[in-house]
C-alpha cells in the first residue's frame, strides 16, 4: 500500500492555508482554491507542513488520507506555481487560433469546431499548431486538456489528431496490396 498520504505537505512562502468546518481553502499568489474534505480524514498546519491523517484504522480511510494529501498538494502547486499542460496539433491544414473566450480548432471536418474556454483557464496557441492550457486547479486544467483531444484523437495509421506534446503515438502498419 502506498505511503504518500503519511508525507507532510511543505508549504512555500506566500501560500496561506485555512481550515474551516471541513473545508481546506489554500490561497496563493496566482489565486485560491477550495475542497472539502473527504470522510474520514482530518487536516492540521504543523509550522510550514500539512500533515493529513486518518481518523479510523481501515483501508478505505487509508486511500482517502493518500487522495486529499495529493489533491491538498496539487492546489498548493496550482496557487504558487500554476499547471499547464500542451497538446500539439498534427495534420496537413489543422490549425488553433484563440478568439476571445473560445478556442477555434480546425482538424479535418467540414467546419471549424468551437470549444468555449472554462473560466480559470487560459489557453495561448504558439506557430498555430502547439496550444498551451494553463491555470491552478490540476484537475481542471488535465479535463479540459482531455477534452480538447477528444476532439480529435491522433490516427494510429497517419499520426494526424491532437495529441499531448509528451505523449508518443504507435503507428500501426496499413493494409498491404496484393
Amino acid at each position: 500500500m502506498s505511503r504518500i498520504g503519511k508525507k507532510p505537505i511543505e508549504i512555500p512562502d506566500g501560500v496561506k492555508v485555512d481550515i474551516k468546518d471541513g473545508e481546506v481553502t489554500i490561497t496563493g499568489s496566482k489565486g485560491s482554491l477550495k475542497k472539502s474534505l473527504p470522510p474520514d480524514v482530518a487536516v492540521k498546519v504543523e509550522g510550514n507542513e500539512i500533515v493529513v491523517t486518518t481518523n479510523k484504522d481501515s483501508r478505505k480511510a487509508k486511500s482517502f488520507q493518500g487522495l486529499a494529501r495529493a489533491i491538498f498538494n496539487n492546489m498548493v502547486v496550482g496557487v504558487s506555481q500554476g499547471v499547464e499542460r500542451t497538446l500539439e496539433i498534427n495534420g496537413l491544414g489543422y490549425k488553433a487560433e484563440v478568439e476571445g473566450k473560445m478556442l477555434v480548432l480546425n482538424v479535418g471536418y467540414s467546419h471549424p469546431v468551437k470549444f468555449p474556454i472554462p473560466e480559470g483557464i487560459e489557453a495561448k496557441v504558439e506557430k498555430n499548431t502547439v496550444l498551451t492550457i494553463k491555470g491552478i486547479d490540476k484537475q481542471l486544467v488535465g479535463q479540459v486538456a482531455a477534452d480538447i483531444r477528444r476532439v480529435r484523437k491522433p490516427n494510429p495509421y497517419k499520426g494526424k489528431g491532437i495529441k499531448y506534446i509528451d505523449e508518443h503515438i504507435k503507428k500501426k502498419a496499413g493494409k498491404t496490396g496484393v
